[in-house]
């Protein structure tokens, strides 16, 4: 009973914060915003947030981040357009919806294909926030034992693991995790209290803020990636009649089983650390695939191979809160930028959060409830108006994608070498794009590196400098050991998938 008086009173926080006419009205922009760019193919999650970013400057913290999230669960709705009537998907999350979904456009089913993103959304992303309204907590309450070397155990893990599943080379995760630690060890040394790596700027001497940088890699890179790219969008002309957008009662009979699972596994797939909303769309692909009593529509537009994965994909982006949340700890690209945003605006995202700022906390998971409520009425009613804007010409697109990003680096300190690291690092981001290298752990170690070092160095000033430390503690152990399984993903599946091919 104590349990669930705590929960209903700490939601009722939540409420009373997310439900002021300010954080709605926030709420309702980022959603919004979130859509529009999911829309964009090829800008996804993590640019979207990274480029709107700067439009929080100024705000109160708590309306910031609920309006920062609302564009990252908005994108998972949104990037399903350009999947369904491009073929082209807007985030890496919606692979499968062009799978199933251009293939119902093709055949005159667009607005049966887009309701059914807006139900399966809803549903995966309302479990997701219920989860997230359970397990945070608890795992922040966990996370009260944890000490210092447990600390720096666990960020280690998050780097290994994302580095392991950003891609199949975990060595250029590694490489650009290293890089990103290198950029966060300038300034201060926290240990002995004196400057390195400032090469005598003043600049210099409060680090290198992950905002340019990560304007820069997301958001410039994006654009000179587009550039290069150019064509004309070809969008499916097909009209989206209100009475359309409703799927049919065998549409819900075949998909019903198929959101539960996906919200399932996309869910538990977005708790671990690097994960990430893809693995899980892929995951709850392969599932429906095998449960399917129509195997012969997979590929021609299964109405559940679309359902079960846009499930997925929106639980997974709730279940990436939960360890940034409650552990300080991103489980995706995109909660590592808003790892960046929590600190930005001088909030500690981990056991304390709770306890510290209860309606920052509450408030975010609260307006991820009214969010999705939001985003079901928005992409039923509004879809012919979010279909409009992949009709705008990327010439102009682009360019004003661009003012936005050097403005935004700009207004952080209105400095103009905040705007040259984000064009230094958006020639950077172009090339790693281009050659597939992943540019999220270098954000992660960039925003993790500070936090890493002062655990380190707290850790060894309790062990008087023995590093057994980090594997004598059985948290810290069990957390290097996982963060090495997360590092060797790549590898491990392809000796599986090896050692199947060959008994078949």
């Amino acid at each position: 009973m104590d349990f669930l008086s705590d929960l209903f009173g700490n939601l009722a926080i939540g409420f009373s914060v997310a439900l002021t006419a300010q954080n709605l009205f926030f709420c309702f922009i980022g959603v919004t915003l979130g859509t529009l760019l999911g829309a964009l193919p090829g800008i996804g999650s993590v640019t979207g947030v990274a480029i709107l970013l700067p439009l929080t400057f100024g705000m109160n913290p708590t309306t910031a981040i609920i309006m920062l999230a609302g564009i990252y669960y908005g994108v998972m709705y949104g990037a399903t357009i350009s999947s369904v009537l491009l073929n082209t998907p807007g985030d890496a999350a919606v692979v499968i919806s062009a799978i199933e979904g251009y293939p119902m456009a093709k055949a005159g089913r667009a607005g049966a294909a887009f309701s059914m993103n807006a139900l399966a959304s809803f549903c995966g992303g309302t479990f997701g926030a219920i989860m997230l309204n359970l397990g945070a907590p608890f795992m922040a309450n966990a996370a009260l034992a944890f000490g210092p070397a447990d600390y720096f155990s666990l960020m280690v893990m998050a780097m290994l693991a994302l580095a392991g599943l950003a891609g199949d080379n975990p060595v250029k995760g590694l490489i650009m995790g290293g890089v990103g630690l290198l950029l966060s060890t300038v300034g201060v040394d926290i240990g002995r209290g004196v400057l390195r790596f400032t090469y005598d700027s003043v600049y210099m001497m409060n680090g290198i803020d992950f905002l340019p940088v990560a304007i820069g890699m997301f958001g410039v890179g994006e654009v000179l990636i587009q550039v290069e790219r150019l064509h004309k969008i070809e969008v499916i002309t097909t009209k989206i009649r209100l009475r359309e957008l409703l799927p049919t009662m065998a549409d819900w009979v075949r998909s019903r089983f198929a959101i539960l699972r996906g919200a399932v596994i996309g869910f538990i797939i977005g708790v671990l650390p690097g994960a990430g909303a893809t693995l899980a769309t892929f995951l709850s692909y392969a599932t429906e695939s095998k449960l399917t009593k129509h195997p012969e529509d997979l590929g021609k537009g299964a109405i559940e191979g679309l359902a079960g994965p846009e499930a997925a994909n929106n639980a997974a982006a709730a279940g990436a809160m939960v360890p940034m949340m409650a552990l300080g700890v991103p489980g995706s690209g995109t909660t590592a930028v808003l790892l960046g945003a929590f600190m930005m605006y001088n909030l500690q995202p981990g056991p304390l959060l709770f306890k510290n700022n209860p309606d920052v906390a509450w408030g975010v998971i609260a307006s991820m409830y009214i969010g999705n409520v939001m985003l079901v009425a928005l992409n039923t009613v509004f879809i012919p108006a979010f279909v409009s804007v992949m009709r705008v010409p990327q010439t102009l697109l682009m360019p004003g994608i661009l003012v936005l990003t050097v403005v935004g680096a700009f207004s952080l300190n209105n400095n103009m070498i905040d705007v040259w690291i984000m064009i230094i690092f958006g020639v950077v981001g172009y090339f790693v794009k281009k050659y597939h290298w992943p540019a999220a752990t270098l954000i992660l170690g960039l925003v993790l590196g500070p936090l890493a070092e002062v655990n380190f160095v707290r850790a060894m000033s309790l062990s008087q400098g023995h590093f057994s430390t980090f594997v004598t503690r059985p948290i810290s152990l069990t957390l290097l050991i996982i963060g090495v399984l997360g590092l060797m993903a790549p590898y491990l599946r392809r000796a599986i998938g090896g050692m199947w091919s060959r008994r078949r």
